[in-house]
């Protein structure tokens, strides 16, 4: 009889130690079955959405379309950020339009210059230019089909005379 009374002193001593864990669970159950629900279903719906991107990257073939794309262009430290080259670009235009009080030295070395910042937008872009290649009407020529291109690509740009805005389509 003495063990099993001292079985039984063990299990009231034990039932009133948890005693506090118990009512704890039980002013606590909604709140503890809540988060149990809540991660069940966000784990369900980050699982469907790699679902569904899996499957879309199937249906779209997404790595053919990204393969040749070399990455480390963009991780380079002297490459200028697009929004900045758009802004060299409205505010060396303007000053190449605005510019006729100038001497033909400022001139041609604001044109230079535009036309560096041209050919970084289309390095950046993937455009093909050739305004290195080309002098005189065939340049200028050049340099405005590569506005346009720049222009259908988003880049919004100063128009071929002042106080018009820029249409290609």
């Amino acid at each position: 009889m003495g063990v099993e009374r001292a079985l039984m002193l063990a299990l009231a001593f034990l039932a009133v130690a948890s005693l506090p864990a118990a009512f704890a669970l039980l002013f606590c159950a909604d709140e503890i079955i809540d988060r149990v629900v809540c991660g069940w279903s966000e784990w369900r719906e980050r699982r469907r959405e790699r679902r569904t991107i899996a499957r879309l990257d199937r249906a779209i073939e997404a790595d053919a379309l990204t393969r040749d794309i070399d990455l480390s262009e963009f991780d380079r430290t002297d490459r200028r950020p697009l929004e900045q080259l758009a802004a060299d670009l409205r505010r060396l235009g303007g000053q190449r339009l605005g510019g006729n009080a100038r001497s033909m030295v400022w001139h041609g070395a604001v044109l230079q210059a535009y036309d560096d910042r041209l050919r970084l937008a289309c390095r950046a872009l993937g455009i093909t230019e050739h305004l290195t290649e080309l002098s005189g009407v065939d340049q200028q020529i050049e340099r405005i089909r590569v506005e346009g291109v720049l222009h259908a690509a988003g880049l919004t740009l100063p128009a071929a005379r002042a106080g018009h805005r820029q249409r290609h389509r």
